[in-house]
């Protein structure tokens, strides 16, 4: 079966892909030699050389554990997800200790799995990326040495940014019983992605090698910095005497210092890889349409969104591509309503409603974290960053009371912050998402229904969604909820403990257990220019629920102010226009503010959640200019009036006030795959369709797993799902073998 993904790329068949990477820790961190000998380490993550991510700073430790959860999605093709480990320096640059890098095509051998490994050497000659194209050929030029060779270097694509900037050059030397001098191009200021087109000629025999190297223009006094470098033997000419191939670049060899691998330390690391090929549209009909279906088929068991919750080890793989694919096609609402209706007449008992982990919790959940973000964004955010930056402590266990403390002040401390954090969470209903409310309004009905006589359980089955699961998790870990860059430390954020085993919490609970806060939690359940290249300068951004702000530095105050309601489009903006990555662009009434993030995962993020804040207004375009307007015209379309109207549609959205980058044929082929996966369980559910029809005695325990309530309506969907998922596993064989024929080694 395919393997899952991470990578972006479109052809005929689209790769998408993410990683996760979780429960970082490191080993046996070399010491300092000094007397002092603990380090302060942080760890990135990068794509190739761009840092996409950085953990926060464990000080005074040589096995230093980060316990940091970080997902992406990877905007662009990549040869190497690497993580560094640093050592803070307050009075220098930060050192690096050691890396670890893999080779994507390495990454499923360590996915799911957690992985201790050896840190490497970091060396300048060996941190190198991208590619370079060549062309040799043999001139019909013949001299007195001999043959006369000639070297095109023709451009590179995906060299390094060395700080802050790439100016690269290519030198190229001939390498054999004597050895010639390199030959330089003229250096590319300011580009990435040069274009050289430069020719040179070498008088030569069959026995020498082509070394071309990339190296960046440099000012500094230590010289000029290797980018990589390739060797090609002329023997690559062959009878036709003409070669052209694309080439990675390569480290320099021996390049690092000789240092054992075990003096480094070691890093442990969790990766979850996943890689989808994505085929049109069409290829998903049947698949798509027998999911999207899933609400109206009665019993709701026997459809194949059900089926597929039935047959995947856990619940949360099947609720994370059914939420995405039902919510971009506005049916998320009537298929969470069927199954919690469903899950709901099959619970005895009114306390134990949705406790479990079922399809319908995995997928309220799923569905409050994609469409509740930006609620939990305004919620809770300004009361945590709160909490964060007054350092009052709230540990009331006495324990692990510290002697400077008293527990009278940290019971109150802690007292006035769940005070607070109530009270924003219970008045913060007009800011819930349409979407979330519509389900919970379903859930509240079906509760009631069921459990007549419990006049509670329509609350209780609301509550323990929007508070157990959705603002607890987001207030114990506001990391893992973009609330706060690192984990705060663990006597910061208020906690509390449900079950109340400890004592101390009893008191605690009392105060809260006044009939205002139950009548609350009822309440809440009801209801100038355009800008060019000599404009751009560093600014620190900021954003709140209300504007869209830029200030020459932090804390100063604000250069230029956008209202929310003024923001008409949040679109990238193409690498062409200012020949500059990681751009977006933020399209007002009276221009458009061009930004370049600091990298591909940042600049999504920031797309993502100023459309989000923005989604609602109503004079929203519905067309941009991908380009910018330079030398009096548009880039994209060539028009010259300033004013025109766009010429691509903007990116697509929801309805329900939410926006969400998703891609429902990629959501169709991730469940085409868990269910490729699962096909054996697929078959078994099949027989257990069949033994049910047929035989009334107790069921088989290879059967009981599964919940059937119509056999013969769940058979019939299974044929259907297992005829449409072996036509796209023929589709993947074809493609793949086609692939395989047609590509060619050197190509790009």
């Amino acid at each position: 079966m395919l393997p899952e993904a991470l990578l972006l790329l479109y052809e005929l068949c689209v790769h998408r892909a993410g990683h996760v990477l979780g429960q970082w820790e490191a080993k046996n961190i070399p010491p300092y030699h000094g007397p002092n000998k603990m380090r302060d380490c942080y760890c990135t993550v990068n794509l190739d050389q761009e840092e996409v991510f950085r953990t926060k700073i464990v000080e005074k430790s040589l096995c230093p554990f980060y316990g940091e959860d970080f997902y992406c999605e990877i905007p662009r093709s990549f040869r190497h997800l690497s993580f560094y480990i640093f050592d803070r320096d307050v009075f220098r640059r930060d050192s690096s200790i050691g890396k670890v890098a893999v080779k994507k095509e390495d990454l499923q051998k360590y996915h799911g799995k957690d992985t201790w490994f050896p840190l490497q050497p970091v060396s300048a000659d060996s941190e190198v990326q991208g590619k370079v194209h060549l062309e040799l050929r043999l001139s019909e030029v013949i001299t007195d040495s001999g043959c006369v060779s000639v070297c095109r270097v023709l451009e590179c694509q995906g060299l390094p940014i060395v700080n802050g900037q790439c100016d690269p050059y290519a030198a190229v030397s001939l390498l054999g019983p004597s050895r010639s001098d390199a030959k330089k191009t003229k250096v590319k200021r300011k580009n990435n992605n040069p274009q050289f087109e430069e020719v040179f000629y070498f008088e030569l025999s069959l026995f020498f090698v082509f070394r071309v190297d990339l190296w960046n223009a440099s000012n500094l006094k230590f010289g000029d910095e290797f980018l990589g470098g390739v060797r090609v033997p002329l023997r690559v000419l062959g009878q036709a005497g003409v070669h052209d191939a694309w080439y990675f670049l390569q480290p320099r060899e021996n390049g690092g210092k000789s240092v054992k691998v075990e003096e480094l330390g070691s890093l442990r690391l969790n990766i979850v890889y996943t890689e989808d090929h994505v085929f049109p549209s069409e290829h998903y009909t049947p698949l798509r349409d027998l999911l999207l279906h899933s609400a109206n088929v009665e019993p709701v068991s026997a459809s194949a969104a059900h089926i597929l919750g039935e047959v995947c080890r856990e619940k949360q793989e099947a609720a994370i591509p059914l939420v995405r694919l039902f919510l971009h096609y506005g049916k998320i609402v009537p298929f969470i309503s069927a199954i919690a209706h469903a899950e709901v007449n099959r619970t005895q008992d009114p306390n134990t409603i949705f406790r479990g982990n079922s399809l319908t919790s995995k997928c309220i959940d799923e569905t409050m974290k994609l469409a509740g973000m930006h609620y939990l964004q305004v919620t809770l955010k300004p009361i945590i960053d709160e909490i964060c930056a007054d350092h009052k402590p709230c540990e009331i266990d006495p324990v692990k009371l510290k002697e400077s403390e008293n527990l009278d002040t940290n019971r109150e401390n802690l007292r006035q912050y769940v005070d607070r954090i109530f009270n924003v969470i219970t008045t913060s209903g007009v800011r819930c998402p349409t979407v979330m409310c519509d389900i919970f309004f379903s859930l509240r009905e079906s509760a009631a229904t069921r459990f007549q006589v419990d006049q509670d359980v329509r609350y209780t089955a609301v509550s323990s969604f929007i508070f157990l699961r959705f603002f607890a998790p987001a207030i114990l870990s506001p990391n893992l909820f973009q609330l706060r860059p690192h984990h705060p430390v663990s006597s910061t954020l208020p906690t509390t403990n449900a079950n109340f085993k400890e004592s101390y919490m009893a008191a605690f609970y009392d105060y809260f257990n006044e009939q205002k806060y139950a009548d609350a939690v009822k309440n809440r359940a009801q209801g100038r220019n355009r800008f060019g290249m000599k404009n751009f300068k560093k600014r620190w951004f900021r954003l709140t629920n209300h504007e869209f702000t830029y200030h020459k530095t932090k804390g100063e105050g604000a250069l230029c102010s956008i209202p929310i309601e003024n923001i008409l489009a949040v679109e990238r903006l193409e690498e062409e226009s200012f020949k500059m990555k990681n751009m977006f662009q933020v399209i007002q009434p009276e221009r458009a503010l061009y930004i370049q993030a600091n990298n591909c995962v940042e600049a999504r993020d920031w797309i993502d959640i100023l459309t989000k804040v923005s989604q609602c207004n109503r004079k929203r375009l519905s067309t941009y200019h991908p380009s910018a307007y330079l030398n009096g015209h548009w880039l994209c379309c060539k028009l010259s009036a300033d004013a025109a109207p766009g010429c691509t549609p903007c990116t697509g959205g929801l309805p329900a006030n939410i926006q969400l980058d998703v891609d429902g044929d990629r959501e169709t082929e991730r469940i085409y795959s868990l269910f490729s996966t699962y096909m054996s369980k697929l078959i078994n559910m099949q027989e257990a369709c069949g033994s049910k029809s047929v035989y009334d005695g107790p069921e088989l325990e290879e059967y009981s797993s599964f919940v059937i309530d119509d056999p013969q309506e769940t058979y019939k969907t299974l044929k259907l799902i297992v005829s449409a998922v072996q036509t796209l596993e023929q589709q993947h064989t074809k493609y793949k073998r086609d692939k395989f024929k047609k590509t060619k080694i050197g190509s790009q």
